[in-house]
């Protein structure tokens, strides 16, 4: 059985030190995909852009700065607000969200109760897959039984 998790917040988009807008974003966990954390967010375009990022990563910048590459996830203070910064980059460009601390370690909370860390792998039913992957078929026996008979194989009495 699927669970969701979801969370409609409001991130701020950082287009400089002195300027951010308010940009509605949708966080979303889904069980059936337990690894990965999916993030879709408004920034004035007809569609929402959606980034798709390890869990770990989010579980991991909530408290200390992570990730590297395309995600990058630190937590600071602006102000006196406690908030999350979420790097993107993509080859269409950069973007530096800031996400409310206290929401996003709440969202992320739920998501650990549903799918503790280290469990993930027994969501995916990857077990069950190798296990009928792997299972014999009625024919396989033909292919693992020895091609030759031993009695073809061994030196006939008087031959030498």
């Amino acid at each position: 059985m699927m669970n969701i998790v979801e969370r409609e917040l409001e991130l701020k988009l950082v287009l400089s030190p002195e300027r951010s807008i308010p940009v509605p974003a949708r966080l979303t966990y889904r069980t059936d995909d337990p690894y990965a954390v999916h993030i879709a967010f408004h920034i004035g375009s007809e569609s929402p852009v959606h980034w798709t990022f390890a869990r770990e990563l989010l579980v991991e910048g909530v408290f200390r700065p992570c990730g590297g590459g395309d995600v990058r996830i630190w937590p600071t203070k602006v102000g006196q607000h406690s908030v999350i910064c979420v790097a993107l980059t993509s080859p269409d460009g950069n973007a530096l969200l800031e996400v409310p601390s206290a929401a996003a370690a709440a969202w992320v909370e739920r998501t650990l109760r549903i799918v503790p860390p280290g469990t993930e792998s027994e969501r995916l039913g990857l077990d069950e897959a190798l296990a009928e992957l792997l299972a014999p078929l009625p024919a396989d026996d033909v292919w693992l039984s020895e091609p030759w008979s031993s009695d073809e194989s061994s030196p006939q009495e008087g031959e030498a």
